[in-house]
């Protein structure tokens, strides 16, 4: 299909890192998409996938929006100079309105900010963030055994559409 634009959806099948476990050890009440200030080299370290978001949360500070924990491993052909701290925080481009907003809910509600993934829109760096609360131990394992429950299911009516058994 020659001359179709990327859609919204296609943006975001290039994903550079994705925190696998922060879906099984919280309860996402709501997400956001924001943009995040980095420095040149980190740039290339994304393009190479060089980042881990495991550790990474967001904090909202003097009313700005602040990603810390995310390491962004130095850029392997830099030649030995200009390498930020890979730990260092960085800022996060969200609207005024919508910080002050997650500032009120986050102090309120005892809620986190935790990043789910890191992807490539238009060619500028996003974060998708989510407020969400902490899950215990054994709301985690309700959420396996329901993920598992559901599996079953879906795999038990795709049998049943090919007329198995």
């Amino acid at each position: 299909m020659a001359g179709r634009s990327p859609k919204k959806s296609d943006a975001r099948s290039r994903v550079i890192a994705s925190n696998r476990q922060a879906r099984r050890d919280y309860d996402v009440l709501e997400t956001l998409e924001c943009g995040i200030a980095l420095k040149g080299s980190e740039v290339k370290s994304l393009r190479e996938a060089k980042v881990q978001l495991r550790e990474a949360f967001a904090r909202v500070t003097g009313g700005e929006l602040w990603l810390m924990g995310m390491h962004i491993s130095p850029y392997s052909h830099s030649g030995g100079f200009d390498h930020p701290d890979a730990e260092r925080r960085r800022k996060l481009l969200a609207h005024k309105g919508e910080i002050e907003r997650l500032g009120s809910r986050l102090d309120q509600e005892h809620l986190s900010l935790i990043p789910l993934s890191l992807y490539w829109s238009d060619g500028r760096a996003k974060v998708e963030l989510a407020l969400a609360r902490g899950r215990k131990s054994y709301d985690k394992r309700q959420a396996i055994a329901q993920r598992d429950a559901d599996m079953e299911a879906r795999k038990a009516m795709a049998r049943g559409r090919r007329g198995e058994r």
